[in-house]
């Protein structure tokens, strides 16, 4: 799977002339919790920085909350940023259309970063956030409308399983819906959703090749309402 597929592509943006307060009333109203910071360009917008609701957090006083105000700073709120370029995080770092979901999960989770904008030619393509990780990872599982059997077990360092299931399923006439194997995990495993009628001999099926299974889940196929 890559960003392209999760990507958030028309992206509300600001430029960096910006009331901070401004922008972060409209923030508040919208529940974002990052824009991008980009200048107008002859092929789109050129990103030049984030400004994220942590980074507004941090330029107002702490007995302030620059979220609940509107128009422009109180004038007996002094030494804070005026425009979004005296808070933003400049040069942020970004991925591209292209880049596997799986690296960017990993950049935002080693670095604890909320969102990444996305760039092609350094223009602001998109924006991929932790939400948009979460309901990739979510369509991994979810059954889809196929009904079946969801089947977790245990596997033995840089086993070839994906031939062992495919053999046994082809033998019992079902259909491999999805398949995952989790070798880096402390115990390594498989899990695999197979749909057809003979479910039962399956399992037997795994137990006879001497792999612990771990978890059957029943995944039924959701009603037409």
């Amino acid at each position: 799977m890559f960003v392209s597929m999760w990507m958030t592509r028309d992206v509300l943006t600001v430029e960096p002339d910006d009331s901070l307060v401004s922008v972060a009333h409209t923030m508040a109203q919208r529940k974002i919790r990052r824009l991008p910071v980009t200048a107008p360009g002859t092929d789109g917008k050129t990103l030049l920085g984030i400004i994220s609701s942590t980074d507004i957090w941090h330029v107002f006083p702490a007995d302030v909350n620059p979220f609940s105000l509107s128009g422009k700073v109180p004038a007996n709120i002094s030494g804070v940023p005026r425009t979004v370029a005296e808070a933003m995080t400049r040069n942020p770092v970004t991925t591209s259309p292209e880049a596997p979901i799986e690296d960017v999960a990993r950049i935002m989770r080693d670095r604890k970063i909320g969102g990444l904008p996305v760039v092609t030619n350094d223009h602001l393509a998109g924006i991929i956030t932790e939400s948009d990780i979460f309901r990739a990872f979510v369509e991994l599982f979810e059954p889809d409308g196929e009904a079946g059997v969801r089947i977790t077990f245990n596997i033995s360092k840089q086993e070839d399983v994906f031939a062992l299931m495919t053999s046994l399923a082809s033998r019992r006439h079902l259909r491999i819906v999805n398949f995952i194997v989790l070798q880096k995990h402390e115990r390594p495993m498989c899990v695999v959703h197979v749909t057809g009628e003979a479910i039962e001999e399956l399992l037997d099926d795994v137990w006879k090749t001497h792999h612990q299974v771990i978890s059957v889940i029943h995944l039924d196929k959701p009603t037409q309402l």
